[in-house]
């Protein structure tokens, strides 16, 4: 009895489920589009926190929190919650806009630090990995550098649902002529495009079961190293990047110095070296300021 209804879960998710939860994303990506860019991240700010709360991933978050900061009060927690859905609804009204968002500048929405660095990446004539995590807008990165001379090809978790999998490319394939699935295909893809000297982002913040232990906010994590190992193997650097939404729908994109490998021990030791140092900084990020950080993922063992 367990196949058939199987079958028929599957069927109702792919043939009602699925057409529905898509045509409420398209159905607010073209109310989003339609108004104006502060006024569509207000909403979407606004959206997340009256919503937010109310979901599941909630107790996930209450519960990341609590273990990243044992000695804040439990109203501390619900105010570092609220900032989050804040910034993730901002974040979903925000995609029809991100051309918008990347005006650079002075007078514009986003700014760059470290700029010397994305000239590096983009002039040296090889290869770059740029790792960076879900803060701010963490969409933004990659239009903005597209703007300033560097594609990069994307690294990202296809949804499960088919037709929003097939929204999101389209707005990303303005900006990326490579997008990288995670897994063992895209690792092949991601191999073959550093080895032709081509650039990569990757969000290097999720849970990935068969990744390394390494600290983080004082407890093990298991995180991806196929930045650090692909670094290490085509001697190609990575540069960590940082992405901080300032108010509203303006941004600060800061891009460090590459981090360096270290000259002793194994690939191995090497690769988790660098790991380490690079949750060392995003840990720093992140406590500055929490409420811009998805704590939505279950980023530790339970």
């Amino acid at each position: 009895m367990g196949k058939p209804r199987g079958r028929f879960g599957k069927w109702l998710k792919h043939r009602i489920s699925y057409p529905m939860e898509a045509a409420l994303v398209y159905s607010a990506c073209l109310l989003f589009k339609a108004l104006p860019v502060d006024t569509a991240s207000s909403l979407g700010g606004w959206t997340g926190r009256k919503v937010g709360p109310f979901l599941r991933g909630t107790k996930t978050a209450r519960r990341n929190l609590q273990r990243a900061f044992p000695e804040k009060s439990a109203a501390d927690i619900e105010g570092i919650i609220q900032d989050m859905w804040d910034n993730l609804g901002r974040t979903i009204a925000e995609y029809p806009h991100l051309e918008a968002l990347c005006d650079i500048g002075p007078s514009g929405r986003t700014e760059v630090v470290g700029h010397q660095h994305l000239n590096t990446m983009r002039d040296d004539g090889i290869g770059g990995i740029v790792v960076g995590a879900h803060l701010g807008n963490w969409e933004v990165p990659s239009f903005a550098s597209s703007k300033l001379g560097l594609e990069m090809g994307l690294v990202f978790r296809t949804p499960n649902n088919p037709y929003v999998a097939q929204l999101l490319m389209g707005m990303r394939r303005t900006v990326a002529s490579v997008h990288i699935p995670k897994g063992a295909d895209g690792a092949r893809i991601l191999l073959r495009h550093l080895s032709k000297g081509g650039h990569v982002g990757i969000l290097n913040d999720q849970k990935m079961n068969d990744g390394i232990a390494v600290p983080f906010f004082g407890r093990d994590a298991m995180t991806a190293p196929a930045a650090a190992q692909l670094s290490k193997r085509l001697n190609v650097p990575v540069f960590p990047l940082r992405t901080e939404r300032l108010g509203g729908a303006r941004f600060r994109i800061t891009i460090l110095a590459p981090l360096e490998h270290s000259n002793t021990g194994t690939k191995d030791d090497s690769a988790r070296d660098m790991l380490i140092r690079y949750n060392s900084l995003l840990e720093s990020w992140i406590r500055e300021r929490p409420g811009q950080w998805l704590w939505l993922h279950r980023r530790w063992p339970d």
